[in-house]
């Protein structure tokens, strides 16, 4: 597949309106439990996530923050974010290094051409490089086959989780 109309690059402070914008698509108007209920609950991540990627974006050696970036226009058509966790060792984690990827987004009428593929085999290479051997993700029913192709098989453990209230 042709993929030289883009480019996978790290985001920086330039992206920041965009990148709120594409995860906009996971995380507004979605029947998903973690989906924005109200207005008001998507106002307030989008301030929260601003502040967290301001904190992020190159400044730390646990989080890599990709952008797809349109070589013509600029235009940033998808996203990837890797984060990397401390654990305690397991069987299948030595070391404890627990790779978790999130928003692996792209612009609707871009999906389909390699992009979210290309964003992930670069995150993979990052995790790697950093000797992080598992890694998790939560998929939508879409994407789940281009992650199987990349490795990721389907767990039987059950994701339980407790969320408060928002304020």
């Amino acid at each position: 597949m042709e993929q030289s109309f883009f480019t996978v690059r790290p985001a920086n402070q330039a992206d920041l309106a965009r990148l709120v914008e594409l995860r906009a698509y996971l995380l507004d108007g979605t029947n998903a439990s973690y989906s924005s209920k109200t207005p008001e609950d998507a106002t307030r991540w989008w301030a929260a996530y601003r502040t967290w990627l301001n904190s992020r974006l190159n400044d730390s050696d646990c989080v890599q923050i990709l952008a797809a970036e349109h070589r013509d226009s600029g235009q940033v058509l998808g996203c990837a974010t890797a984060i990397i966790d401390q654990r305690a060792p397991a069987p299948g984690c030595l070391n404890g290094l627990s790779g978790w990827v999130q928003s692996v987004v792209v612009e609707p009428q871009w999906r389909g051409r390699g992009i979210a593929k290309q964003l992930m085999q670069h995150l993979l290479r990052w995790f790697a490089n950093r000797g992080v051997d598992c890694v998790v993700l939560q998929s939508t029913a879409d994407a789940g086959t281009l992650y199987q192709t990349l490795g990721f098989a389907v767990s039987d453990e059950r994701l339980l989780i407790r969320q408060e209230a928002s304020a």
